[in-house]
């Protein structure tokens, strides 16, 4: 039996069918993502609560000229689908595939690449500006989740839309938020009438009545737009954005196709910003994820017929889950301890320290900013916090964690998940940035753990710590050391020699990349090339005295790996202290190029930047037999 899908060639095409085969259609999408999703992992339940959406949007505005942005973009694979990428579908997020996000360079009708919370209206707004600016004619579209609408910048961007009355139309897609029948029923009717032609003719003419009252008239308008104003504020949802410049619509089943069709196609009447406000269901059509949403937000792969994650069971436990349960040993301990994450209490392993610490925790919401500025009150007032992020998302809060924390000395621990290459998400998830951007901080200790004892002890010593410091993580599955009882407290700035003498070829790694370092080792000892490994724990402040014992030994080569950026990471801080204390050794450097890096599995991706152990070592053996 022929899909509806297959005589989908462009997605104007959408434009074509009725009701019960746009019905039809969704169901066939939200089959596709559920498939994809459970071979590739992916975020599901985002995606299957926009496909009515998404058909509704594409069945009345025009793709081709009109443009879409999607905020985060976890919610756009039915887009993906519709706009030329079906046959393709199968390779999301997997290596050469396409991405798992909205990118300019995949499609034309990507309008804007986004990975990051928050950022639709302002992109979108931009867009229209320009639009207005050239004279034509097309319309520009946000699509924002309510999570999103927790970050700052979403409101900075509604704030100045509604001030500068731009035509920009923002769907907020609601898919938590509770609003209670007669509420819901009076703002649909209300809609409704703020809709009809003839109300804005009315509206228009009884203003111009009033007005020309003699003597009175504006005072009278005056009055009656206050109290107005006032009634609807009172009986509507959307009073906050009437009173930002926008025109509210909503809130609207965002799973009745018809009912939004019927709205999207009149809004265009409305002159100026409008917000229409539709209620969705995450994981809309797959029982497991309308039932776990968090669980199926982003999820890798999994059984369909079940909806259980398909794990290795022999795997060992990840770095997040043995954060998980440092933080619970730590928070018993420690009664000023407090913890904190931006919208991630799963994703950075804070729930159970938020069933036993309640009081303690705080998640604000995708705001990274105010999550650090927070942390750094409470560290005023005598606390201690822990501020869990993801790296790709502290990066959002640099300025806070320079001006609020490290300038004022506050006692604030970083813990940065997710710290390395990602993997499946790519490039706006990829945390290889964050040596670069807090080495250069003033006060700040940055230090990244050779594997899961060293963790706990890094989150140990930085609690101790009277003041600013980072521990930095990967994701996925630790190395499968036996936990040790008890912390130790490690001295801030000092490295630990695992193999060698100094002489010969000395790598100095950090983090996630010992034990590549380690296995490097192995490989040139058996190809009789002396090889000394050093774990250096801290990118800041270095250890000076290991660093000058080693240069001493006069080594033939000097090695840094890290999984960072090249540029302002680690081996930039040695070659930084070298040249300061004007030593000279021949260096070379593994890490990530100046390039951003495209997703595919961490392995794939590591080896594609030079950074598995056969290749470190077969390097190191080119650059000694070039310099000899």
């Amino acid at each position: 039996m022929e899909q509806i899908l297959d005589s989908i060639k462009h997605p104007a095409d959408v434009q074509k069918l009725s009701i019960s085969h746009l019905q039809s259609l969704a169901a066939e999408l939200r089959r596709m993502i559920i498939d994809t999703c459970a071979k590739n992992g992916g975020h599901l339940a985002p995606s299957l609560g926009t496909v009515d959406l998404t058909l509704a949007l594409y069945s009345v505005f025009n793709p081709e000229r009109d443009k879409f942005v999607w905020d985060v973009g976890h919610q756009a694979y039915a887009h993906k689908i519709l706009t030329g990428r079906r046959e393709n579908f199968a390779t999301l997020r997997t290596l050469n595939g396409i991405t798992g996000f909205p990118k300019r360079s995949e499609s034309r009708f990507d309008a804007f690449g986004t990975g990051h919370a928050s950022t639709s209206i302002s992109a979108a707004l931009g867009m229209s500006i320009v639009r207005d600016l050239e004279g034509k004619d097309y319309n520009v579209v946000a699509i924002i989740g309510d999570g999103a609408l927790t970050g700052g910048e979403a409101y900075e961007g509604l704030n100045y839309a509604g001030d500068l009355g731009k035509r920009l139309i923002v769907i907020l897609n609601d898919n938590e938020m509770s609003i209670d029948r007669n509420v819901g029923a009076m703002s649909e009717y209300l809609s409704r009438i703020k809709l009809a032609p003839q109300y804005v003719r009315a509206k228009k003419d009884i203003e111009g009545f009033i007005r020309n009252i003699p003597h009175i008239g504006d005072t009278v308008l005056k009055t009656a737009e206050y109290l107005k104003d006032g009634v609807k504020a009172a009986i509507t949802p959307g009073g906050l954005f009437e009173e930002m410049g926008f025109s509210y619509i909503g809130p609207i089943d965002g799973h009745n196709i018809e009912a939004m069709q019927s709205v999207f196609r009149q809004i265009a009447n409305i002159e100026g910003p409008v917000l229409v406000h539709v209620r969705t269901k995450k994981g809309r059509g797959y029982m497991p994820a309308e039932d776990e949403p968090d669980k199926f937000h982003g999820i890798s792969k999994f059984n369909k017929a079940t909806g259980e994650p398909i794990k290795n069971p022999a795997a060992p436990p990840s770095y997040t889950e043995i954060f998980s349960r440092t933080m619970l040993e730590l928070g018993y301990d420690n009664p000023s301890m407090v913890a904190i994450t931006a919208a991630m209490p799963s994703g950075t392993g804070l729930k159970a320290f938020a069933r036993q610490f309640p009081e303690r925790f705080f998640d604000v919401g995708i705001a990274e900013e105010h999550a650090v500025t927070m942390a750094a009150g409470m560290a005023a007032a005598g606390a201690h916090p822990v501020v869990a992020l993801y790296s790709t998302f502290a990066q959002r809060a640099y300025d806070q964690i320079v001006h609020d924390v490290c300038l004022q000395k506050l006692p604030v621990t970083l813990c940065l998940d997710r710290a390395g290459l990602v993997g499946a998400d790519g490039p706006t998830h990829h945390g290889v940035f964050d040596y670069s951007y807090l080495r250069h901080i003033p006060g700040m200790v940055v230090m990244a753990p050779k594997d899961e004892n060293e963790l706990r002890d890094m989150l140990y010593t930085a609690v101790k710590y009277n003041g600013p410091a980072a521990v930095r993580y990967p994701r996925g599955s630790a190395t499968g050391a036996a936990l040790s009882d008890g912390f130790r407290q490690l001295e801030i700035g000092k490295a630990e020699l695992l193999s060698g003498d100094g002489r010969g070829v000395v790598l100095l790694a950090v983090g996630s990349m010992v034990k590549q370092a380690v296995e490097a080792a192995r490989l040139l000892n058996m190809a009789n090339i002396k090889a000394t490994v050093v774990n250096m724990r801290f990118v800041k402040p270095l250890d000076a005295d290991m660093l000058g014992w080693l240069l001493e030994r006069q080594p033939e080569l000097m090695v840094t790996l890290e999984e960072n950026a090249l540029a302002g990471g680690f081996g930039s801080a040695v070659l930084e202290f070298m040249a300061d204390a004007g030593k000279k050794c021949r260096v070379l450097r593994f890490g990530i190029e100046d390039k951003f890096i495209e997703h595919g599995s961490c392995p794939q991706l590591l080896e594609k930047c030079g950074l598995m152990p056969q290749q470190i070592a077969d390097r190191i053996i080119d650059n000694i037999g070039s310099g000899r």
